[in-house]
């Protein structure tokens, strides 16, 4: 091959590695702009006026990336009003704590629905107190408002293995409850009264926000679970329904009907609309066998496997 043509060949490959590079970003940007005109990726000051909806399930944990969703929300001139959907048994008083507080953040600015949907018991009753209405179906499951510390023994395990611990510590109450033996009289005053402590707080709280004597608040408050139904008679929600009782909520709070819900979700490491597969796909078509590791930007997140701390969460209990 003579010199000429190789250097023919050489300005192909050239001509053609740039308009590999230039059809790519060509699709990218068309489904990042489509991405965002949908309102699906809610960046400040972009999206058109609307209601704001997040999604709270599963169990609750110091969430830091939902609290900075929230505040966002909060100061998003663009959303009337935000709907707070909850499906979630409990989980950490603290993780409860720290939502309800950026929940009434929002609330400050605009008016804030809790939705009660399957269940919203312990630390989800009290991410639902913060809103401005709480709405729940006829056999949604709310209440159960307590604290629990919960350890396990594993002492007479060890003893059938023969297994010992032995332990030197600077005082008595450090690193106790242990789960290696029984508490003494005086660890379990300790958590006792810290549990008090978190669970007189959570009374304080139904009883200002449901505007209910303390009394009766307490009443309420000895770890039972409720229907919707039963919740309205005790005044610990406002409304049975759903989707229209919350429109007609927040129609009488000046906040229009004809206002998209859209909800603000948590980002993810996935492209828009499968775009990371794609991308994938479009790549090695083109011949850029390198990057086999873009079609992992569809998997999401992470899951949360352990509680610590105090908990509230209800759990349905075995013999």
């Amino acid at each position: 091959m003579d010199q000429l043509a190789i250097a023919d060949r050489r300005q192909l490959r050239r001509k053609l590695g740039f308009w590999r590079i230039v059809s790519i970003a060509l699709v990218l940007c068309a489904g990042i702009a489509v991405y965002l005109y949908s309102g699906a990726g809610q960046v400040g000051g972009f999206s058109r006026p609307h209601i704001a909806r997040v999604n709270i399930s599963g169990i609750i944990q110091d969430d830091r990336e939902l609290v900075e969703r929230l505040n966002r929300i909060a100061e998003d001139d663009a959303v009337k009003a935000l709907v707070v959907t909850i499906s979630s048994p409990g989980g950490t008083t603290y993780g409860g704590e720290v939502l309800f507080k950026a929940i009434r953040k929002v609330a400050a600015k605009k008016p804030v629905v809790s939705d009660v949907r399957t269940l919203a018991a312990s630390a989800g009753y009290m991410i639902a107190l913060a809103g401005d209405h709480i709405v729940a179906g006829d056999t949604s499951i709310t209440g159960s408002i307590g604290v629990i510390f919960q350890y396990p023994q594993v002492k007479d395990l060890m003893d059938k293995i023969g297994v010992s611990l032995e332990e030197i510590k600077s005082a008595p109450l450090k690193a106790e409850p242990s789960p290696f033996h029984p508490p003494s009289d005086d660890a379990k005053a300790v958590i006792q009264a810290m549990i008090d402590d978190s669970f007189n707080w959570f009374v304080d709280l139904v009883a200002d926000r449901r505007k209910l004597p303390r009394t009766e608040a307490l009443q309420l408050a000895d770890g039972r679970i409720f229907t919707g139904r039963q919740a309205l008679k005790l005044k610990l929600i406002d409304e049975l329904g759903g989707d229209d009782e919350i429109r007609a909520f927040l129609d009488g709070r000046k906040v229009g009907k004809g206002l998209d819900v859209i909800e603000w979700k948590a980002p993810s490491s996935s492209l828009p609309f499968g775009l990371g597969s794609a991308a994938a796909v479009w790549l090695k078509s083109l011949g850029y066998d390198a990057f086999p590791s873009l079609g992992s930007l569809e998997k999401l997140g992470r899951e949360k496997l352990f509680l610590d701390g105090l908990v509230s969460v209800w759990q349905v209990g075995s013999d």
